[in-house]
């Protein structure tokens, strides 16, 4: 059952993975709808005074994000892979360090 619940952790880590990637795709829908791209650019497109830097913080935040869930995915199924191998032994050590 572990096993399970383990895959039902992957399929919301996949999701949230696909979630974080379509925010830029939001935040452009909104605004060329005229809005405030979530406050991106508080008094909408034609009057967007934002930094140099926000769309490249945006970037590296999303890129990060994606990273660190992607690893967590690879935890996980390497979890499911020692659960489903009969290897027993889920330690961090052995998660992270030992090779199979």
């Amino acid at each position: 059952m572990t096993v399970f619940w383990l895959r039902a952790v992957v399929a919301a880590l996949l999701l949230t993975i696909l979630f974080v990637a379509a925010i830029p795709l939001f935040l452009l829908l909104d605004l060329t709808a005229g809005g405030s791209g979530r406050g991106l650019c508080p008094s909408g497109l034609s009057g967007c005074e934002t930094t140099y830097t926000a769309g490249p913080e945006l970037a590296v935040i999303l890129v990060v994000t994606i990273f660190a869930l992607v690893a967590a995915v690879r935890f996980t199924m390497r979890a499911i892979r020692r659960l489903e191998s009969g290897d027993h032994r889920l330690t961090i050590w052995n998660l992270f360090f030992e090779r199979r």
